[in-house]
């Protein structure tokens, strides 16, 4: 299996190692597989999609 780490996956998205250590362990990334206290994530796998609304409210 081709994988990264938390530490690649977090400087090819854009985002904080711990972040990307939440979304696999939510399970939000397919495929990650725990190997003891490290994730392998598929080489492949893409960034979900951020789960917050981009919508404001001004009634």
């Amino acid at each position: 299996m081709n994988g990264m780490t938390t530490k690649e996956a977090a400087e090819k998205w854009g985002v904080t190692p711990r972040q990307v250590q939440l979304l696999c362990a939510t399970g939000r990334i397919p495929g990650a597989v725990r190997f003891g206290n490290a994730w392998v994530i598929p080489e492949d796998a893409q960034k979900p999609q951020d789960g917050r609304s981009d919508k404001t409210s001004k009634e």
